[in-house]
């Protein structure tokens, strides 16, 4: 199995607590893929919600294929994820009754196909921000007394 990371949500850690991971595939136009294979995607401002008992990925931005002249799609079209309907319900389960959001946290390449890896986060205060900044802070100054010694 050879997977290549194309895109990471790096904001996604700063701003929730990640609680579990899925992976999900993508229904993508072939413009869209050869967009997503030279590294021209971002997933910063991207969620996902689910709708009529499908799963489905907004705001997720995907640069036009430049030779793709009329085959180029909407960048920030929303695309439909490929989950089991056991993954889908339990989704539905955490969303409505938690009160937990669907987040994408990396898109990449599995075994030539494009795969997404969302989460079931709840969003961060404040505070919560602060005590992982302070923590981050300690961390690296213990390494850097280690690398002084």
């Amino acid at each position: 199995m050879t997977e290549k990371i194309i895109a990471k949500n790096k904001q996604a850690y700063h701003e929730y607590f990640i609680e579990e991971k899925y992976e999900a595939g993508l229904v993508l136009v072939g413009t869209e893929v050869k967009s997503i294979r030279q590294g021209k995607v971002n997933l910063k401002d991207s969620y996902v919600s689910i709708k009529d008992g499908e799963a489905f990925v907004y705001n997720m931005h995907i640069s036009p294929y430049e030779k793709g002249n009329i085959y180029n799609v909407d960048p920030l079209r929303p695309r439909k994820l490929l989950l089991n309907k056991r993954e889908i319900r339990k989704l539905i389960g955490f969303t409505t009754l938690k009160g937990y959001s669907l987040i994408p946290l990396s898109l990449y390449l599995k075994n030539g196909l494009v795969k997404m890896e969302l989460s079931v986060a709840k969003g961060k205060k404040l505070y919560d921000k602060r005590q992982d900044m302070a923590k981050k802070d300690a961390q690296r100054r213990m390494q850097r007394q280690d690398d002084y010694r």
